[in-house]
Parts: structure tokens; C-alpha cells; sequence
């Protein structure tokens, strides 16, 4: 058993891992973090390859995820790279609102993404950017730095003004690593596969810390999957989150 908080089960049990998801509201919504990655922390190979480090278990808890939150928000890059559907496939359930995070407007129209299916699309881009978006995709501008970044907890406080409760932030890596350096993550939701494959593109990536001391200690929940892929439950608004002891 590991020490602290974390426990250990068959499976996660819904109960436990989505029960937090019911405190979404509109003007506080409820936000996840999702990442799947091998032992050592890699989420691809030097090439980009991925498909596919997690197993179907971890697949089927991503689509559960997906099927209890009001909308999924990913990155351009991922968009770009992976053309994801970002839909609920393989478990009961609609699905949600799909949301790109694309503030210069380089996503193309014919992304799958923005597929007319019944789901609400959303585009996030920087306030000026007026790139071409299919019919019936909602353009929402906010503001962005000197280097053309959005702020994380400004995307959260927009999407709940649309009515977006609860929110998947489910990549890429860097995307999730901005949200979680922001403060803007609840939970954290890591799917980790008992695979090394020795260098390629790291998961999470946080600014340098000088000391152990200064690093976030989420209290956490941890579940073997049923394909040996095991899932951290990391409640990011507890005590044990903040740094040091």
C-alpha cells in the first residue's frame, strides 16, 4: 500500500473518482486535467508516436470523463497533430461541448473537431484574430500576454459564463501544464502505463524549483486498471497540494 493518502483498488470505482465533478457551477466550474503517459513520464517518442502508450481501460475512463463534463477543451497543437473527435464512443453518454484553445486561428475549418455532430464548438482565440470558422462554431476573444498566451484561469471564468460548469482540460501535455502552473486545475487525472520508453516528449513540465520542499504534494487516490495502467486521483484544492510539508 502506498504511503500517505493514496489507496488502491481493482478498478475506480465511479463513486469515488467522479463524485468531486457535482461541485461545477457556472461561476465557479468544477475543472480536470487528464494526461496519459508511460512509467518514466513520457507522453511520445522523440517522433511524436503515441498510439498507443495507455490501454483501453484508460481509454474507457477518458471517454467517462468525457461523458460527465460539459465540455473538453484541448490545445491547437493537439488539434493539429492528432485531429481528435474528442466525442463519447466508448462508454454510455452524450457528448461534451468541444472547445480549441487556438488564439492565433490556425486550426482549419475541416478539422474533425468542428464536425457538425449536435455537440456545442467553441474556438478561444486572442482578441483581433478573425480566421475563418464553419457555421455554427462560436468564436469567444479574450485577452492574451506579449507572447500571445491566454491566461488559463480567464478561459475558466469565459467558459462559465457561457454556462460550461464542468470542464475536461485533456491536452496536450503543455496545455495541461499551463492550467495546472495557473492554479486553475481541481483535479489532476494521471493515467500512467507500466511501459519505459526512455527519452521522447515529457508529460507535465513546471517551472524550475530549487528544493523538494516547494513541490505540489496533491492528496492523492491511486486505482489499478483492469489492462495494468494505473490512475492518480490528484485533488489539487486540498491542504496537501501546497507545497512543502
Amino acid at each position: 500500500m502506498p504511503q500517505g493518502d493514496a489507496r488502491s483498488a481493482a478498478a475506480p470505482a465511479p463513486e469515488a473518482v467522479f463524485s468531486p465533478f457535482a461541485a461545477g457551477r457556472p461561476d465557479a466550474p468544477f475543472v480536470v486535467g487528464q494526461l496519459g503517459q508511460s512509467l518514466d513520464g513520457r507522453i511520445a517518442t522523440v517522433t511524436g508516436h503515441s498510439k498507443y502508450i495507455n490501454g483501453t481501460a484508460a481509454l474507457d475512463h477518458l471517454h467517462a470523463i468525457r461523458a460527465r463534463v460539459d465540455a473538453v477543451l484541448v490545445g491547437v497543437g493537439t488539434a493539429l497533430a492528432d485531429d481528435p473527435l474528442l466525442t463519447v464512443r466508448r462508454v454510455p453518454g452524450e457528448s461534451p461541448a468541444r472547445v480549441v484553445l487556438d488564439p492565433s486561428g490556425r486550426l482549419p475549418p475541416t478539422s474533425a473537431v468542428w464536425r457538425e455532430d449536435g455537440a456545442r464548438r467553441i474556438a478561444l482565440r486572442r482578441a483581433g484574430v478573425d480566421a475563418t470558422l464553419p457555421v455554427g462554431v462560436e468564436a469567444l476573444a479574450l485577452p492574451a500576454d506579449d507572447a500571445g498566451r491566454v491566461d488559463p484561469r480567464a478561459i475558466v471564468a469565459a467558459l462559465g459564463r457561457l454556462g460550461i460548469a464542468r470542464l475536461l482540460v485533456e491536452g496536450g501535455a503543455d496545455t495541461v501544464s499551463r492550467f495546472l502552473a495557473a492554479g486553475a486545475l481541481d483535479r489532476l487525472h494521471v493515467l500512467v502505463s507500466p511501459m519505459l520508453i526512455g527519452s521522447g516528449r515529457p508529460g507535465l513540465t513546471l517551472a524550475p524549483i530549487e528544493t523538494v520542499g516547494e513541490a505540489l504534494r496533491p492528496r492523492a487516490r491511486t486505482y489499478l486498471l483492469a489492462d495494468g495502467d494505473v490512475l492518480f486521483d490528484c485533488d489539487l484544492r486540498s491542504e496537501a497540494a501546497a507545497g512543502g510539508a
